[in-house]
């Protein structure tokens, strides 16, 4: 897999982290375990483990489950914006195998957790949007498609990591609108 393939599939799997933490993170767990040629960095190889592969599944189903409950949803937000970039990070290095670590550590500190806190400050702009239109009664709306989400962002970048890469610089844009809307900015986003 060359550099920039690598780079695409971390910043896509990190995006897919701002929608759902643990998401992504099983996905890798089951690509390895199916035998996909991913590169798996040093020390990441816990990834591949039955142990790592239940635990992801129940934190996988807990977490969607939890954002369909209404007023708990935006209490997790709270914890999930830094569980989000922290598990965008992880999800970048692990799959950036062929770089000094310097570099490995340096691309998903800045490229990985950006990708994945401007895609989970975006879900919290739309949860927040919900709740003050619907009183949370709507949210299970984003709920579900910010679960759909994950899964298509997280097997996107698996499969066609570059294209991910554009879907990806695509939902940071509207993350980015979506959060300056909220904070009532009103300023527009330019490139």
């Amino acid at each position: 897999m060359t550099a920039v393939t690598s780079v695409a599939l971390g910043i896509g799997l990190a995006a897919a982290c701002g929608f759902r933490v643990f998401a992504p993170l099983l996905g890798l767990s089951l690509a390895h375990r199916a035998g996909l040629a991913l590169p798996l960095a040093d020390g990441f190889g816990w990834v591949q483990t039955d142990t790592a592969l239940i635990l992801l599944v129940v934190a996988t189903v807990l977490e969607v489950l939890a954002y369909f409950v209404p007023f708990i949803d935006n209490a997790l937000d709270t914890v999930a914006t830094p569980a989000a970039m922290a598990a965008g990070v992880g999800a970048s290095a692990s799959v950036l195998a062929d770089f000094s670590p310097v570099m490995q550590w340096g691309l998903a500190a800045v490229a990985g957790g950006g990708a994945a806190g401007l895609v989970q400050g975006g879900t919290v702009a739309a949860r927040g949007a919900s709740s003050a239109s619907t009183g949370g009664l709507g949210n299970f709306l984003v709920a579900g498609a910010e679960a759909l989400l994950s899964v298509l962002t997280t097997v996107l970048a698996l499969f066609a990591p570059v294209i991910a890469l554009v879907v990806v610089a695509g939902l940071c844009f509207l993350g980015v609108r979506a959060i300056r809307r909220r904070s009532g900015s009103g300023e527009s986003v330019s490139a």
